[in-house]
């Protein structure tokens, strides 16, 4: 399968990054991100991989109901080995599956809409960029590390600039 090739790079990103910060930089809150903080967003990144990964079997995902396990916002070793744990766990054959949510805070209703494995995948890597781009913010607040010039920026933009410099 293709994806792992996309996939896999992004969530190496994410972990070598993760890797190059102390645990005080990784949980520090961020002015910029309105007190969020690096950590806070990885565990919604790896959060929403688990639901998937765990949704596949019984084939319903519902993103709405993840732990949101402190232990993963507060130490950057448990994220990471997280992390490198579902780059080897989601390449599963893609089958029908059905995505559960509320969608809006002053309903009760529960939708079910039906996806499918590999489409979730995506929406989970693009999820992840969009994360990344806010996790950039953060880390340019509270560390020095040096991030890769495409850390958090989205294949389609990163092909676009391609074709503006020719």
């Amino acid at each position: 399968m293709h994806l792992r090739f996309t996939i896999e790079p992004v969530l190496n990103q994410l972990i070598d990054s993760i890797s190059s910060l102390n645990n005080d930089e990784y949980k520090q809150k961020s002015i910029l991100l309105n007190g969020s903080t690096i950590g806070g967003h990885t565990r919604h990144v790896i959060e929403l991989f688990q639901c998937l990964i765990n949704g596949y079997e019984n084939t319903f995902i519902n993103y709405e109901k993840r732990k949101r396990d402190l232990q993963i916002e507060t130490d950057k070793s448990i994220a990471c080995e997280i992390l490198s744990s579902i780059s080897s766990d989601i390449y599963l054959p893609n089958k029908i599956l059905n995505l559960q949510g509320k969608y809006n805070e002053a309903e009760n209703d529960e939708y079910t809409i039906e996806t499918n494995y590999y489409r979730e995948l995506i929406y989970n890597l693009e999820h992840t960029i969009h994360h990344m781009a806010l996790i950039r913010v953060a880390i340019n607040e509270v560390s020095n590390i040096q991030l890769p010039e495409n850390y958090g920026v989205a294949s389609s933009t990163i092909q676009y600039k391609k074709t503006c410099v020719q």
